[in-house]
């Protein structure tokens, strides 16, 4: 069990304060890791930092801002001098028929979800390397992978977030750096708070999983501790779905959620 163990390393995770993000900084903090938690209310990120032991790191930032991936770049390397593992997490998602999407929905979409993640993940790539290695997980979704309705534009993003894992991969393999996603399918968090309140939601999506339930953040977030451990040490350049199986099976069943 040791490849499991972060002991001596230190994990930025984005989105830290609730839900899949939370849950990935602790079971980075069970795994040893120093965990900077990055999010944008500092209430919620004291509430998760105060169940860490390793000494945790609160950085408040709204990572939409433009310049904020270079601040909270910087300001995680002067606090704890090097990053070894990266989480991108943070992500907005709007749910509502494309045709009534605006070019301003659509910058947002991609500023947070596309842009500002790759220049987050290029700012601390030189730390990484001239530490020896790293891994960066970023956190895409099933809408990347399947046909969503009414999710084009997070769709869309969620794909290049997939694109860019491979490409970056591909080129920072050579410094020990390896890039993986995770795409979550249906989790319990608020995001999903809403429609599991519409009669029949719950039991359809459930329908539609081959395990025939709902995730939890801590399904995603003990993979993460994997992609970021040694334990996963020969795995680069994948997007791994952690989903109960329905991204294989939700075309058997049909409808809508």
């Amino acid at each position: 069990m040791t490849s499991f163990s972060l002991a001596g390393r230190t994990a930025l995770v984005t989105g830290a304060s609730r839900g899949i993000g939370a849950a990935i900084a602790r079971a980075l903090d069970d795994s040893g890791a120093r965990v900077v938690l990055v999010a944008r209310s500092e209430e919620a990120l004291g509430e998760v930092a105060s169940g860490l032991v390793h000494d945790p790191v609160v950085l408040v930032a709204d990572l939409a801002a433009d310049g904020m991936p270079e601040q909270v770049s910087g300001r995680a390397l002067a606090e704890v001098g090097r990053v070894d593992v990266l989480v991108n997490n943070a992500a907005v998602g709007v749910r509502t028929d494309s045709t009534s999407l605006d070019a301003a929905a659509i910058d947002d979409i991609l500023r947070l979800n596309v842009r500002n993640l790759l220049l987050l993940t290029t700012a601390l790539l030189p730390s990484m390397i001239a530490g020896g290695g790293g891994s960066v997980v970023n956190v895409s979704s099933i809408s990347g992978v399947r046909g969503t309705p009414r999710r084009s534009a997070y769709a869309a993003s969620k794909g290049a977030v997939d694109a860019m894992t491979r490409s970056l991969a591909m080129e920072y393999g050579p410094s020990g750096i390896r890039c993986n996603t995770v795409a979550p399918g249906a989790i319990a968090t608020a995001m999903w708070e809403r429609n599991r309140t519409v009669p029949g939601v719950i039991e359809q999506v459930e329908a539609q999983t081959a395990l025939r339930r709902w995730g939890t953040p801590e399904d995603i977030a003990d993979v993460v501790a994997f992609l970021a451990s040694d334990a996963a040490r020969y795995v680069t350049a994948q997007t791994i779905e952690v989903d109960g199986g329905m991204a294989s099976t939700l075309d058997l069943y049909g409808g809508e959620v």
